[in-house]
């Protein structure tokens, strides 16, 4: 299992915009942004040890029950991605957290993507209970990232705001 990095928010994914995610209006298409949040997932799950490995090893693996995007400003082929994750909340089977995608270049927040993910029992596909080694690490990352002000992208609705 990888070291426990408790730096808030977690700061380790890096990524660059590949020209195969560029649609026709120049920039990152909006599906891609996607894709690169899920490889920031993925370092995150690395952090309390539900990795590719723990799934492959038929331990156990999670869903994501939700997702939320908001797109911030646009990104390009080439560009360099840093994203960073923080925890909002969790419980013995669930994790809330956001990601928040920044031109690495240039330190603008790109767009960001709100998740809930829950945790499966790898043989009945249902919801269970984190394992307790990583309850462990999940419980010490939330109470690194408990400081950090919430994003006010977090918990937003979506809909057209009317003046009444």
């Amino acid at each position: 299992m990888v070291e426990l990095d408790l730096s808030a928010p977690f700061d380790q994914h890096r990524a660059t915009v590949l020209p195969e995610w560029i649609d026709w209006n120049g920039h990152m298409n909006v599906g891609f942004y996607v894709v690169a949040f899920d490889k920031a997932t993925d370092t995150l799950c690395n952090q309390f040890g539900c990795s590719w490995e723990y799934t492959r090893e038929k331990i156990g693996m999670t869903f994501v029950l939700e997702a939320h995007v908001t797109y911030d400003r646009e990104v390009k082929e080439g560009d360099p991605l840093r994203i960073t994750s923080q925890i909002l909340d969790h419980d013995a089977k669930r994790l809330h957290f956001i990601h928040c995608m920044y031109h690495e270049a240039e330190g603008y927040l790109a767009a960001t993507n709100e998740l809930m993910m829950m945790h499966i029992d790898y043989e009945t596909r249902r919801s269970a209970p984190w394992p307790e080694w990583a309850m462990e690490r999940i419980d010490k990352l939330a109470a690194a990232h408990k400081k950090l002000p919430t994003p006010s992208q977090a918990g937003r609705l979506i809909g057209i705001k009317r003046k009444k």
